[in-house]
Formats: structure tokens, C-alpha cells, sequence
């Protein structure tokens, strides 16, 4: 039976920028008390949600050094370290590990991609060299790459390997992914509107995007309340009404926190979405105690 890091949500944290698009470390501090402060499980940090793509080396280190002293071991910090080279995967997670993360959450092999037989061979390496648990994080819509459930059933047998955040909406492949893996894999939710069916299917959490904004109904959603899916479904919906985190940071906008724009790529809502997100927070009544 694997470690099990966490149980419920945990939150896919933003990286809020300032108005010169640098770090902005107050309001990080802010929202990681916000999410411990109402019940996340574990902080995950520099993955989609947070940007990672667009985030320097030196500032990577920044962010890692600050989250996991503010967090203080109050929850798990997971650390994002994937990339299309098994060698920069390797030094990332190295970083990771020196730095005091608890664990890494390693994305698939994107652009380059590989065979089935490469996704073993590229996380057996990485887990070899670093003792931190690793999450497996599978979004075949970002990477172009989809791992099988044959291969999770190698994947489980490396020891660290201790999980895996699925996004690959096939809710049929992540049954036999349950069934051929048992207790030696773990599986979270990367998708808020399937986290109610996976955890229906053996699933023991997910990492969120609603839990930005809704931490505490988050939570409730990973422990399978089917009420907190339909009341805040439209809300969960368009969260992702276009590329995250451009939706999620939106939102934190219309609630008072300015986490400032994404990193180009990534750019602006227009109007037209602006007012969808603004008329929901604003429907649902939120409101955030920061």
C-alpha cells in the first residue's frame, strides 16, 4: 500500500504577479493562510494553475523557498517539476526536494512526447534519483500524451511513485487504472467536475481549481457531496471558459484580491467572459476573508 500524502483538496495554487508582472509575494502569503485557514489538505504549487511554463529558474526558487517557510509542515507543499526532458525533470525535482517540498508532482513528457515504454523509463529515472513521493500528473489535452492503464500498473511498482493527478476525463480507462494498480496508486481528481465520479471510482481527492475560490466547498466536493457539485456547476464550468489560470485569477479579481494578468502567452478574458465569471461570484454570493 502507497503513502497517502493527502486526503480531499488540495488547492492548484495561482502565482499572483504585481503590476510589473514580478512575483507578488504579499498576496501569495495571503491565499496560502486563506487556503490553510479553510481546510485545503495540501498546497500545490508552480503547476498549470500556477504558471510554470512562464516562471524563471530563479524565480522557482524564490517561490519554493517562500511558500514552504510561510507554510511551516501546516500541510504538504507539491511542487511541480515536470518537463519534456527527463534530465531538467531530474534537476527540478532535485531542487525541489533541497528546498523542504514534501512532494513532486511531475507532469508527462509534452511536445516530444513517447511511447508507453518511455513514460515507464522517464518516471523510474526521475523517482531514482530523489526520495520524495511523486505524483504522476496525466493531462494528454496540455501534453498530447495519455498514459494507459497497463502502464500505471509498471508505473505503481517504483516505489516513490505514489499517485497520480488524472485528467484524461476517461472515467472508464481510470477504473482499470484502479483495478489493475489496487492500493499501490493512489488517484486524485485533475478535473473539479469529475472528482465526485472518480472518488466515486476509488479516487481519494483532487487538485483543485474551484479551490482558489471556494476552498471549503472544494473540500466537501472531494469528499463526494454531490450538492456542492450541482449548486456550484456552472461556476466550475467556467472556470475554465478559457485557457487556466486566465479564468481562476479573473475571479480572484472580482473578489478583491489582484493577483495580476497571466504571463503572456496567456492573456486577457474579453468582456464578454469577464461578465459571465463577475455575474457568477456574484450569483453564488462569494465573498473571501483574506
Amino acid at each position: 500500500m502507497k503513502k497517502i500524502l493527502f486526503k480531499g483538496s488540495a488547492t492548484a495554487m495561482i502565482t499572483p504577479f504585481d503590476e510589473d508582472n514580478k512575483i507578488n509575494f504579499n498576496i501569495f502569503e495571503k491565499l496560502i493562510d486563506f487556503q490553510i485557514n479553510n481546510g485545503t489538505q495540501a498546497l500545490v504549487i508552480l503547476g498549470t494553475t500556477g504558471e510554470s511554463p512562464t516562471v524563471t529558474y530563479e524565480e522557482r526558487t524564490e517561490i519554493i523557498s517562500k511558500v514552504v517557510k510561510k507554510v511551516n509542515k501546516r500541510v504538504p507543499v507539491i511542487v511541480g517539476t515536470g518537463a519534456n526532458s527527463t534530465r531538467t525533470a531530474v534537476r527540478l525535482s532535485k531542487e525541489a526536494q533541497e528546498l523542504g517540498a514534501d512532494a513532486v508532482l511531475v507532469v508527462t513528457p509534452f511536445y516530444n512526447k513517447t511511447s508507453q515504454t518511455g513514460i515507464v523509463k522517464h518516471y523510474a529515472h526521475i523517482a531514482s534519483k530523489i526520495y520524495l513521493p511523486m505524483i504522476i500528473y496525466n493531462v494528454p489535452s496540455r501534453t498530447g500524451l495519455n498514459i494507459l492503464p497497463e502502464t500505471y500498473k509498471e508505473l505503481s511498482k517504483i516505489d516513490n511513485v505514489i499517485a497520480t493527478k488524472e485528467a484524461n476525463g476517461d472515467i472508464s480507462s481510470i477504473i482499470e487504472t484502479k483495478f489493475l494498480c489496487g492500493d499501490d496508486l493512489n488517484i486524485y481528481s485533475g478535473n473539479d467536475d469529475q472528482t465526485i465520479a472518480i472518488n466515486s471510482v476509488g479516487g481519494i481527492g483532487a487538485i483543485s481549481v474551484l479551490s482558489n475560490v471556494l476552498p471549503r466547498e472544494a473540500q466537501e466536493l472531494a469528499l463526494r457531496n454531490s450538492k456542492i457539485l450541482f449548486k456550484y456547476y456552472d461556476l466550475i464550468k467556467n472556470l475554465f471558459c478559457d485557457v487556466n489560470p486566465i479564468p481562476v485569477k479573473y475571479a480572484l479579481k472580482c473578489l478583491g484580491i489582484d493577483c495580476g494578468n497571466c504571463r503572456l502567452p496567456l492573456c486577457e478574458l474579453d468582456d464578454n467572459l469577464k461578465r459571465k465569471i463577475s455575474d457568477l461570484i456574484n450569483k453564488h454570493q462569494i465573498k473571501l476573508d483574506i
